[in-house]
């Protein structure tokens, strides 16, 4: 089985192949490019190199959100494009969800921060121990603040994974000492990881129709938050 992963949903743009067994190959960039520009050509040279048309890709997966509105338009309509040339199923997975296994061998609570402006943050805590990974809560946006008054009561270590990951670090470490900052290796979105993900979706039968394939945003994008607070000021 072989699985082509994409992630756009924050300022790196990363695409994977990967097997049950091990992954095949990635490619990621992180230069300030807009992802029209470099998810397709990345998707096209990564399949030619490891030698694997499109034709012989069983599963598309893709960060689904929470994430940059138009970072998750684009890798989904570049997913949606594959999945209904090559007639092949999709597998939507949570951004927060697939940075979660960015730092397997962390035992602890896995924080995922996703920076979503306005003093908040994407965010989900997961509890990882002993191999296993157990997701305490749902996606959600949250502030600095409550995310904090959270963290307070976890006894245990805290990994911040995520590209809010140094800003919650530089808010939080002066009063959580069980804080720990993850590598920059391991911090930012990664396709192999939306990969690993959608191998745990797969076998439990998570699969979707290309046509199925949305985005989940969160939160309601700027535009439409400015509409509602103007018709609220001038009924």
């Amino acid at each position: 089985m072989k699985i082509l992963a994409m992630d756009t949903t924050a300022k790196a743009a990363s695409v994977s192949l990967l097997t049950e067994e091990k992954v095949l190959a990635e490619y990621s960039v992180n230069v300030g490019l807009t992802h029209s520009q470099t998810i397709m050509p990345m998707c096209e040279s990564l399949l030619q190199q490891a030698g694997c048309p499109v034709s012989e890709i069983d599963y598309f997966a893709v960060s689904n959100g929470p994430g940059s509105f138009t970072g998750l338009r684009i890798g989904i309509a570049a997913v949606k494009g594959l999945a209904y040339a090559s007639s092949k199923p999709c597998v939507a997975v949570s951004t927060l969800d697939a940075l979660s296994y960015n730092v397997p061998d962390f035992n602890g609570i896995i924080c995922c921060v996703m920076d979503a402006r306005c003093q908040q943050v994407y965010n989900a805590l997961y509890l990882q121990e002993n191999g296993g990974r157990r997701k305490k809560g749902p996606d959600r946006a949250i502030s600095f603040t409550d995310l904090l008054e959270e963290l307070k009561k976890e006894e245990k270590a805290i990994i911040l994974v995520g590209d809010g990951a140094l800003l919650c670090y530089n808010e939080y470490k002066a009063v959580l000492p069980n804080l720990v900052l993850s590598g920059p290796a391991s911090r930012y979105q990664r396709a192999s990881s939306v990969g690993l993900a959608a191998l745990e979706k797969i076998a439990s039968g998570e699969i979707i129709s290309a046509g199925a394939l949305v985005p989940e945003y969160l939160r309601l994008p700027q535009a439409q938050r400015e509409l509602i607070k103007k018709r609220r000021l001038n009924p």
